[in-house]
């Protein structure tokens, strides 16, 4: 009786542990993402979309709309279906 208990509560472990996967990946997608409009906004603020374009590129990212107002920068990019969006400013 116990091994089939072992059995059975490593069965349950396994069928959590393979359920909750892809809420990994979408967690760590959205984590991309948002590291990504961070670093293109910072990189906007001084260098314009064309420096915004190429950091999100460079963190596997995909600029998707670059908008400047006043002194700020707001950047939202995309990584493989999740969205994040991003301000940076140089002003105080």
């Amino acid at each position: 009786m116990l091994v089939f208990t072992v059995l059975v509560g490593l069965a349950f472990s396994s069928a959590a542990l393979a359920a909750s996967v892809p809420l990994l990946d979408e967690f760590r997608d959205r984590q991309r993402a948002q590291n990504a409009a961070d670093a293109a906004a910072l990189a906007g603020v001084g260098g314009g979309r064309v420096a915004s374009a190429a950091l999100a590129h460079a963190n596997g990212a995909m600029l998707v709309a670059w908008e400047r107002q006043g002194r700020s920068v707001v950047v939202t990019v995309a990584v493989d279906g999740s969205r994040a969006r991003a301000r940076a400013t140089d002003g105080p």
